[in-house]
């Protein structure tokens, strides 16, 4: 037993978890719903409860994943015994609208929404994120005519003469 500060008020013997899973994108929402619901019911079943639940939406995979460019992520905070853990990911691995999860020991869970939730209120907040246009141009000289003489093969090394049509 050990004493954890945080979240947790008393003596236990169950670690914390973070577990992340990844649905085909074919799947409709309920579906997922249905799935998240499920693996709770295997958490609880083996004497564990899940805290808190995120769906963050469907999103690009940065590889295919089974024949997937896109999936569904949710994320759960789980406090259970191991048997739990490793029950619900067996059932994970059976289950073919599952395509990856990953579960991560955590000494306490983090307070408010997760990383992926504030950066998504802050996309929506932004409108175009942290770019503040289409990223054509700008502060950066790249890009399509992007301030600095720029365009495609446009730029001059310093010392030389601009062409009779740019002078005028």
């Amino acid at each position: 037993m050990r004493l954890v500060s945080g979240n947790r008020k008393a003596l236990s013997a169950m670690p914390l978890y973070e577990h992340v899973f990844l649905t085909r994108q074919d799947a409709s929402n309920a579906q997922v719903d249905a799935l998240t619901d499920q693996f709770k019911n295997v958490i609880t079943a083996g004497g564990g409860t899940v805290g808190k639940t995120e769906y963050w939406g469907v999103k690009s995979l940065t590889f295919r994943i089974r024949k997937n460019r896109k999936a569904h992520f949710t994320m759960m905070n789980i406090d259970a015994p191991p048997a739990a853990i490793t029950e619900m990911e067996r059932q994970m691995s059976i289950n073919e609208d599952v395509i990856r999860f990953m579960t991560v020991r955590v000494e306490q869970f983090e307070e408010g929404p997760s990383a992926m939730m504030r950066r998504r209120e802050r996309d929506e907040r932004d409108g175009f994120g942290d770019r503040g246009g289409f990223g054509f141009g700008g502060d950066r000289g790249g890009g399509f005519g992007g301030g600095r003489g720029g365009g495609f093969g446009r730029g001059r090394r310093d010392g030389e003469a601009a062409p009779a049509a740019e002078v005028a």
